[in-house]
């Protein structure tokens, strides 16, 4: 009987703990997370931001998205609350990752990626949105300091910022266009 118990009690917390998982998971939006190129989830001192950039922009043409380029890196305190704020908001999340394909660009003191970020307008700060079209060109600078709210980035200015920039102004490319 006891044995029996403890198989239900184990079987019950494994179903529950796999449950719980999953609905945190999906409420918070990470579960669509996992499916993102891993250039849009961390910045990578190692990656090429080049390579990674054309990756960007073949997969913004394929599913009819802008780019939306964060420049930042894993030293930054408001890089890291930039991505707690995107992950645990659903609607800012899907916001985000519906309209752009974000990459992510480190600058740390270990790879700085300068060669690529001289082709960019200048900055201030970090963490620092860049706006491109499917077809790689810059077309707005933003710093995210405008998207705060009391030391907090704002829900609002955030969702206001993703649908301004949206694609549905960038004219489809097609055969004809190029």
């Amino acid at each position: 009987m006891k044995k029996l118990l403890f198989l239900l009690v184990l079987s019950a917390l494994v179903l529950t703990s796999g449950h719980t998982k999953t609905h945190q998971a999906a409420a918070t939006g990470n579960a669509d997370r996992l499916k993102l190129p891993a250039f849009s989830l961390v910045y990578d001192p190692k990656r090429n931001p080049f390579t990674d950039g054309a990756r960007a922009i073949q997969l913004a043409k394929a599913s009819n998205r802008r780019v939306l380029i964060l420049v930042g890196g894993n030293w930054c305190g408001w890089c890291k609350k930039m991505d707690r704020f995107i992950n645990s908001d659903p609607e800012v999340y899907k916001a985000l990752h519906s309209r752009f394909v974000l990459l992510k660009v480190n600058y740390s003191d270990e790879n700085k990626n300068e060669k690529f970020l001289s082709t960019f307008p200048k900055y201030l700060g970090f963490p620092h949105f860049f706006v491109a079209d499917r077809n790689g060109r810059v077309i707005h600078s933003q710093d995210t300091t405008q998207l705060l709210d009391n030391d907090n980035y704002s829900k609002s200015l955030f969702l206001q910022f993703l649908a301004r920039w949206k694609p549905s102004d960038d004219p489809p490319r097609t055969a004809k266009s190029k």
